[in-house]
């Protein structure tokens, strides 16, 4: 059996407020074209399906879309929901998507109730867990013996093993294959990822997926191996600058007659890349050599001494896709005191020179301070009449 493995998918999510939904059902329908060229057998979804817990109708209409392509090219599909994605919206008419090859593992009381798939060799079950919330998940456990019982990522995930591995005793020579969005010990995470606790708080230690063939994990959005049954697919997107230059990809597994045969990756294709333009905002906007960065999503840090006019609007006339915008110039930076221990005692109109230095990076030139002193003036006049 050939399986396919992804992971946060986070459809509906943007980028520094851009939409993304195009980008991604590019990538994730190219996702068929693996299928069918591959011959995969199952397509697997390690949570975070949605970037939030009510998705749009255009993020619904998209993985609609994106699923009945992976239909038609042959795979089963089976999903998980991570901590983005609401478990009982995502877990809506399951039963019925089961009969349509869309397996949907979303209850946690149903945790150890593999989906039974086979080939040639027999049976495959996989079990898909649900992001478990341990306040949540640690009372549909039962683990509710103790002030602290369950309270942690491990132990409700090491109950829910538990019961994944008292499931495969009854089920002897039956290959595993268990879906499980966590924050596992040895990944590395991304800027993109959110809700991971410091810490260690949700730290999950690999032992805890003991005793399966392949465990398909989820959450983190770099690709990356922890064993060689276990690995993190990341995500088929990249949702943050620091995952710029990051090569996407899948993971399809081979399962033969005694287990975990082989996995190698699959490169995913790259709708728009990620560019990251750093130096004044004269030579970003007539150097050539950033020539290809137009098509570009970017983000310009800008290095000019005084920050400059009207930069975003600027650069979109050369950049059309930046997106997000820094200026890291020699007036970015104070002292280490705060605004208002900067401004404590000073007259009105050192306040207002202050607001033009804090902002542009420059002192206000004499002529702006005449001009700001007229208009304080003003105000006080203004002020007495009232």
């Amino acid at each position: 059996m050939r399986l396919l493995h992804t992971s946060d998918w986070h459809i509906g999510r943007s980028l520094h407020g851009t939409d993304l939904l195009a980008e991604q059902e590019a990538v994730l329908s190219g996702l068929a074209a693996v299928v069918s060229a591959e011959s995969v057998d199952v397509v697997l979804v390690a949570g975070d399906v949605y970037d939030r817990a009510v998705p749009s109708a255009d993020a619904t209409a998209v993985l609609s879309r994106v699923v009945a392509r992976l239909r038609r090219a042959g795979a089963e599909v089976v999903l998980t929901p991570g901590n983005h994605d609401s478990a009982r919206r995502l877990g809506t008419f399951s039963e019925l998507l089961a009969a349509g090859g869309l397996h949907v593992r979303a209850e946690t009381r149903n945790l150890d109730e593999p989906v039974l798939l086979a080939d040639e060799h027999g049976e495959v079950a996989i079990y898909g867990l649900p992001f478990l919330e341990p306040e949540v998940a640690r009372h549909e456990l039962g683990l509710t013996g103790g002030p602290a019982a369950g309270k942690s990522h491990e132990a409700v995930l090491r109950e829910a093993m538990d019961r994944v591995r008292s499931d495969l005793f009854l089920r002897p020579d039956t290959r595993s294959v268990v879906l499980a969005h966590a924050f596992v010990g040895g990944g590395v995470p991304s800027e993109s990822e959110r809700d991971i606790c410091v810490g260690g708080v949700d730290l999950v230690p690999a032992p805890v997926f003991d005793g399966v063939d392949y465990v398909a994990l989820g959450h983190l959005h770099r690709p990356q191996t922890l064993s060689p049954r276990m690995r993190y697919s990341g995500s088929p997107m990249a949702y943050s600058f620091g995952e710029a230059g990051q090569q996407k990809q899948v993971w399809l597994v081979d399962l033969d007659a005694a287990g975990l045969a082989e996995v190698r990756p699959v490169a995913l294709p790259t709708p728009r890349r990620l560019t990251v333009l750093t130096g004044e905002l004269a030579d970003l906007l007539s150097d050539p050599a950033h020539a290809a960065a137009e098509e570009h999503f970017v983000s310009a840090r800008l290095t000019d001494a005084a920050r400059p006019v009207d930069p975003m609007r600027r650069l979109q006339a050369r950049f059309p896709h930046c997106v997000h915008l820094e200026w890291t110039g020699a007036g970015a930076t104070t002292d280490g005191l705060s605004y208002q221990e900067r401004l404590k005692g000073r007259s009105a109109l050192d306040v207002a020179g202050e607001f033009v230095r804090h902002v542009r990076g420059v002192p206000a030139s004499a002529a702006e301070r005449e001009l700001l002193s007229r208009a304080l003036a003003a105000a006080d006049r203004a002020e007495v009449r009232g």
